[in-house]
């Protein structure tokens, strides 16, 4: 490693969390990585900083505690809510922004054309860089424009490469050493509900398809019974555990790709240890900012991509809502609306959104006639191609009204099919 480059290390380098945020100036935005790329020891000190007046701080899926604090000092905004910040925005504590995911690196520059980046990153490599690891996101895209970097190194953040995913010493304004775990994803149990949803999108899924999937059980067991496949692709937002496990089969090869060929593209990532030790120094894995990995013309250049996402209902002319339950935001729009406009561009794209046929222990049906009052259009009609229950699949695209209502009603748990019917009836729908 450079002389330099060491000696500019330890110029930055602080003792203490408290002393690396004590550089934030009234008014300022601030601007963490998506979820387990939150500097969490960095956080644990802001929760205690008292020179707030007029910030911001940004977040996406956070998995760090909200701060208890006045708006007026510090606004807290979420491009997408976890289970950490969802009860705290439905009681309006913290804000969030409707959006695509690969809107957010305009929006954030938009909104903070200097920000303040406080993220973790690996350790700092030969040539004087740090590693934005499972955090590109849209925090790549506003390295360039930074007021002030602070970083928190971790070694258990693992190095990776790709497009706008270094900060070099000489941009950063200050550097605690934490060596902090990251959160980790358990590998989620499956119901037979997941596997029989998995079973049938799988059936759609050729050798050498470019695919996307989300994160959940449905996600998981359609990569499960992927394994047989040969030559898939990967573009999606999210790396996962069940990425890795197709890699390592030998059914992920990213050989039949029209862009990026032979690189599995992220933005994020969330998993177990053993999948954040599987991408350190993985050359065959691409993290890149989501106006990549999820922009559209991006996704249409590969053909034959298949994208899969979840929703928590969809009515019958093909509206899905995956973002509220009831009148309560549950997440938000994340990365779904692009992936769904981008398959109906791309030659031989599908696109599933998968769901369990009923909610609330089966008590109601996830198919309805019309959206919750209150609800939001996720993925909208137009746009929507293939909708899937543990009944079965409901091929949507170019289909007229009608038809769209009996392919849906066919895919309804049969407890509602009655009921649905008649309401369709009554709709004119049929």
């Amino acid at each position: 490693m450079s002389v330099d480059y060491k000696e500019l290390y330890q110029q930055k380098l602080v003792q203490t969390a408290e002393e690396a945020v004590s550089i934030i100036e009234p008014g300022e935005g601030l601007v963490y990585p998506l979820g387990a790329g939150e500097p969490s020891t960095l956080h644990k000190a802001l929760m205690e900083y008292d020179k707030f007046d007029n910030n911001r701080l940004y977040t996406m899926l956070t998995m760090n505690p909200v701060i208890d604090i006045e708006p007026e000092k510090l606004q807290q905004l979420s491009f997408f809510l976890s289970g950490v910040d969802r009860k705290p925005f439905n009681s309006g504590k913290t804000e969030l922004i409707p959006c695509n995911f690969s809107q957010i690196p305009n929006i954030l520059h938009d909104r903070e054309p200097e920000p303040v980046i406080i993220a973790m990153v690996s350790p700092m490599d030969e040539e004087g860089n740090f590693s934005l690891g499972v955090g590109t996101s849209y925090v790549g895209p506003q390295i360039q424009h930074a007021k002030k970097i602070i970083l928190e190194v971790s070694d258990k953040m693992p190095r990776t490469f790709g497009i706008m995913n270094e900060i070099h010493i000489s941009q950063v304004d200050a550097i605690f050493e934490s060596n902090a775990d990251l959160p980790e994803l358990p590998e989620t149990e499956l119901t037979e509900e997941d596997i029989k949803i998995g079973k049938y999108i799988a059936e759609y899924v050729n050798d050498n398809d470019t695919i996307q999937v989300g994160i959940g059980g449905m996600p998981n067991a359609v990569m499960n019974e992927l394994v047989n496949n040969k030559g898939l692709g990967l573009h999606s937002e999210m790396y996962t555990s069940k990425a890795q496990y197709l890699t390592e089969e030998g059914t992920l090869t990213n050989e039949n790709k029209q862009n990026f060929v032979g690189k599995s593209i992220a933005t994020f990532a969330y998993g177990p240890r053993k999948m954040y030790d599987f991408m350190n120094n993985n050359t065959d894995i691409m993290m890149v900012p989501s106006d990549i990995s999820n922009g559209i013309k991006y996704i249409a250049e590969n053909d034959n991509f298949v994208s899969i996402n979840s929703a928590v209902q969809v009515d019958l002319i093909g509206q899905a809502n995956s973002e509220k339950v009831g009148s309560r935001y549950f997440s938000s729009t994340g990365g779904q609306a692009d992936f769904a406009k981008g398959v109906t561009l791309s030659e031989g794209g599908r696109g599933f959104i998968a769901l369990k046929s009923t909610a609330k222990k089966g008590t109601i049906s996830t198919i309805v006639p019309v959206l919750d009052e209150g609800a939001v259009v996720t993925t909208n009609k137009n746009d929507i191609d293939m909708v899937v229950t543990e009944y079965g699949v409901a091929e949507l695209k170019n289909k007229t009204i009608r038809e769209r209502v009996k392919a849906l009603i066919a895919i309804a748990h049969p407890d509602f099919r009655d009921e649905l019917t008649e309401k369709a009836k009554e709709m004119n729908y049929i």
